[in-house]
């Protein structure tokens, strides 16, 4: 059941260090710092993202360049147990794999880089979006939030630890 999990995991690290090497590399992106590639909808502007989603506690600081780190090797080690050990279903599973891949290959591209490598920029209807993002971003949303829809643990860890302080 766990190689579900393994495999989802292991494409979502694939094709985001792939794309980020492509983009930001091959296509110079790091270089040239904005490429139009379907305008307003899609756009590659270089971004160095030293916290967390739109930049958040990104103060450039190497400690917290560390906890991030930190914590996203503890989240993705919880959520590796607490798959294997609910025996989660097929999607479970792949979301899973999703989030922890996603999170490992931003881990990968702050230890390389000492921050996340950021390149996606959508806008729509008249609405410019000054951020941006990556392969991985995506993949840890569409886990998460898979995890929370395809889940079969009617008493999921975080329920459990709420019940036990009441």
């Amino acid at each position: 059941m766990m190689r579900n999990f393994v495999w989802a995991g292991f494409a979502a690290f694939l094709l985001d260090q792939v794309s980020k090497y492509v983009v930001i590399h091959m296509m110079e992106l790091s270089r040239i710092r904005s490429i139009d590639v379907l305008p307003p909808l899609l756009n590659f502007r270089y971004g160095e993202n030293r916290g967390i989603n739109f930049g958040m506690f990104g103060g450039g600081s190497d400690l917290m360049r560390w906890v991030l780190i930190g914590l996203a090797v503890v989240i993705c080690v919880a959520v590796t147990i607490w798959l294997q050990r609910s025996k989660q279903g097929f999607w479970a599973q792949i979301s899973g794999g999703l989030l922890v891949g996603g999170a490992l290959a931003n881990v990968v591209d702050r230890l390389i880089y000492g921050y996340v490598l950021d390149f996606l920029n959508m806008s729509c209807c008249g609405i410019n979006n000054p951020f941006v993002f990556n392969v991985a971003d995506i993949f840890i949303f569409a886990g998460a939030l898979g995890l929370i829809l395809f889940t079969s643990d009617k008493n999921p860890p975080v329920k459990r630890a709420v019940k036990k302080r009441q």
